[in-house]
């Protein structure tokens, strides 16, 4: 047989396996946003454009111009948000398709907040202000102190989570097994995500400080812990990818991403090792549509709402003499 034959030959005994692999995952939806659209609220969305994996931009919902709310909410809520807005809008139909919301993680948010709302997505640049607020109680409190918002409103808690793999192909049982060398990780990058407090803290628990360095420096440092660009989302990404074995996440993500078809799996974290994050909601003293965000800050603990929240796994909000800051 002649060399080039032999090299064609090779070349697609070599492909096949990863055609055949490729195609395995190929049903999984890798790529946001996974709410295929339902994530815009109801409006003309003119001529509508979409590359997966290029052209998406999942965090950014509606229109902002003529927007009449403007809502910043953490970006792990973003599965709650499609039914959330249109309860809102049922009961307040002169808002049907003016709402505007972001689900960027709440760093990045605050950021956006301190730039008089500008805001730059590549070669997009966009200045849209902000009239209320979602974020860790903790958050909020820190704000409130500092007369960024007018109040902290609790109204959602939620519990951490290791995501894994269907079928748990690592035996990952613990978060002691996030500090084996065998383990390729996708964790929260503490620069922008407030939940990186509470995954420090549940390591610390079971591994004290041996584990926290482990996992969130020594692993960082060789590459085999990778700190999210976004928000959790990431983590489900490049589990479906193949780049990342396991993550600690919220337990909604893995309720989502179950709830989608992705094959995605959580190992629960007992409830004395775990840190318990709660959400509150705030209206910005410089809201353009004050009327409209207190409104939707009160809906957040109307039975619907929270109704919503719970199915998609967040938890009630604790009492508020518990919740103040």
């Amino acid at each position: 047989m002649s060399a080039p034959r032999r090299s064609l030959l090779y070349g697609c005994v070599v492909l096949l396996p990863l055609l055949f692999g490729m195609a395995g995952r190929a049903s999984a939806q890798t790529y946001p946003p996974w709410s295929r659209g339902e994530n815009n609220p109801a409006s003309d969305k003119g001529y509508v454009f979409q590359v997966e994996g290029v052209d998406n931009v999942p965090d950014l919902h509606g229109n902002p111009a003529g927007a009449r709310l403007v809502l910043f909410i953490a970006g792990n809520q973003f599965m709650v948000l499609p039914k959330l807005i249109a309860g809102f809008e049922r009961r307040h139909p002169a808002l049907r398709g003016r709402i505007y919301y972001e689900t960027l993680p709440p760093g990045i948010l605050r950021k956006q907040i301190e730039q008089n709302g500008t805001l730059t997505l590549g070669n997009l640049t966009l200045q849209v202000r902000a009239d209320a607020f979602q974020a860790s109680a903790r958050v909020l409190g820190e704000m409130l102190k500092q007369r960024q918002v007018e109040q902290s409103v609790p109204y959602a808690t939620n519990d951490l989570e290791i995501m894994i793999a269907a079928g748990n192909p690592h035996h990952i049982e613990s978060l002691r097994d996030l500090g084996r060398g065998d383990v390729r990780l996708s964790m929260p990058n503490p620069q922008w995500e407030g939940v990186a407090n509470q995954i420090a803290k549940s390591l610390r628990k079971i591994g004290g400080e041996a584990l926290f360095q482990k996992v969130m420096v020594e692993k960082v440092k060789s590459g085999a812990t990778y700190l999210t660009q976004v928000h959790h989302r990431q983590t489900a990404m490049r589990i479906l990818s193949g780049l990342s074995d396991a993550g600690v996440t919220w337990s909604s993500e893995v309720r989502f991403q179950e709830s989608i078809g992705n094959p995605i799996a959580g190992v629960k974290i007992p409830a004395a090792d775990n840190t318990t994050a709660i959400y509150a909601a705030g209206v910005l003293p410089d809201a353009r549509h004050k009327a409209a965000a207190r409104t939707w800050v009160a809906y957040l603990a109307s039975p619907e709402a929270q109704s919503i929240y719970r199915s998609y796994g967040f938890g009630a909000p604790p009492s508020s003499t518990e919740a103040k800051p």
